[in-house]
């Protein structure tokens, strides 16, 4: 998936400050260059999401000049106006130059998401796959899952992102996944030993359980984005950047990557983050891209990772869970250190299609030699601040598996 910022008509370099949703900003192109990129990203068999911030517009788009203006004006009902606001207009976050949109307003609805020329709908039959949307929960429960329906009758199969950092659990079905900020933190807080393995194991598995596997799979899980410091500055240690990396691709969740992290870009917050690509450090001797297609490869070679479900292996010292199908040769574990010590513990692997004495392979270390199940527990030594990946070797040697009779 290609997921852009918003390339709507907008008053600054962020478009955060919608002139007019209905047009595309003149620097980036027109409706016609938006058709053309979603053919072109289908054809790589890829997705397009765009980016909606439809919670509010920018001060200076003439619906809202127009409505500031007169109280007769058919615009004025589109805003929300009165002395206790300050500036005259209520506003997100109080920042003056994003007045908020009056969606109560049936109109309002109709020029978003409801009528057949909206932007929601109209981009979706452009080509678009999908919508992001800014500041998800200001929209609220209500209009998120009109919203969400709307794209979905526009488009079956479309998806709606909320840009949520609340508890994921009920904001489903109002939209389709969240950009997982929750998890994230978690990722974040126990990479830098600040949340113990036990613990984050726990918050974990609560998520998945109570918010539901297929809303999670969906959901985006990124380390950084416009609005945060990238991971090589929040992360300069390498091994704990590498820990949340792979925790990153093995949770469920969908790989999100902000532009130039993959090659190690650094930034504060804004607007160091929202820095230009350092086109200068794509090359194949760069260590970060390298570490990040190696990542990529794991998701894509093992199943599990991209529809898996998700459980916990039992553990104290070790942050450790699999993600499984109903196939034993898909399950992969995570077994992750994220304390400041080397740790040797027995952990039960709660699979019984796991065959007592199989060998369970190294992902990252095929060489190495494997790690034998007896009658469900594995005994294994972690590194501090280090990660092992493994699975079950189904294929036996000479001639013999013990999982010959189980799939």
């Amino acid at each position: 998936v290609l997921y852009l910022n918003p390339i709507h008509l907008a008053y600054t370099n962020h478009k955060y400050d919608a002139l007019d949703y209905l047009k595309v900003s003149p620097e980036f192109g027109t409706r016609e260059d938006v058709k053309a990129l979603a053919q072109n990203v289908h054809q790589r068999k890829m997705k397009l999401v765009l980016d909606g911030v439809f919670n509010h517009m920018g001060h200076n788009s003439d619906k809202f000049k127009e409505a500031s203006a007169s109280p007769t004006s058919p615009y004025r009902n589109w805003f929300y106006f009165g002395k206790e606001f300050a500036g005259g207009a209520r506003a997100w976050a109080l920042a003056q130059s994003l007045p908020e949109l009056n969606l109560e307003n049936p109109r309002v609805r109709e020029y978003v998401y409801a009528g057949h020329d909206s932007a929601v709908r109209s981009y979706l039959r452009d080509g678009v796959d999908g919508w992001r949307l800014d500041v998800a929960p200001d929209i609220g429960f209500a209009f998120l899952g009109e919203l969400t329906r709307a794209a979905h009758a526009q488009k079956p199969g479309s998806l709606v992102v909320g840009e949520i950092a609340n508890y994921p659990k009920e904001w489903f079905p109002a939209v389709d996944a969240v950009m997982n900020f929750n998890v994230r933190e978690i990722i974040l807080q126990t990479a830098a030993g600040k949340i113990d393995a036990a613990t984050a194991g726990r918050m974990m598995s609560r998520v998945v359980e109570e918010a539901g596997i297929e809303p999670i799979l969906k959901s985006w899980m990124m380390l950084d984005n416009h609005d945060t410091a990238r991971i090589t500055t929040t992360l300069p240690d390498t091994r704990q950047r590498q820990l949340a990396q792979v925790l990153q691709f093995s949770l469920p969740g969908s790989p999100n990557l902000y532009y130039g992290s993959e090659v190690g870009m650094t930034g504060g917050d804004d607007p160091e983050m929202r820095a230009p690509m350092r086109w200068d450090l794509v090359n194949d001797n760069n260590t970060e891209l390298k570490w990040t297609r190696k990542l990529i490869n794991l998701r894509k070679q093992n199943r599990a990772l991209r529809i898996g479900n998700f459980r916990l292996v039992t553990a104290n010292q070790l942050l450790a869970f699999e993600r499984y199908t109903d196939r034993v040769e898909d399950s992969v574990f995570v077994i992750a250190n994220p304390g400041t010590k080397d740790v040797t513990e027995t952990v039960l692997l709660a699979n019984s299609k796991l065959m007592n004495g199989g060998a369970m392979i190294n992902v990252f270390d095929t060489a190495s030699r494997p790690i034998f199940i007896n009658s469900s527990l594995l005994t294994i030594s972690v590194p501090s601040g280090g990660y092992v990946i493994l699975k079950p070797d189904v294929k036996g040697s000479g001639g013999y598996t013990p999982y010959k009779r189980v799939q």
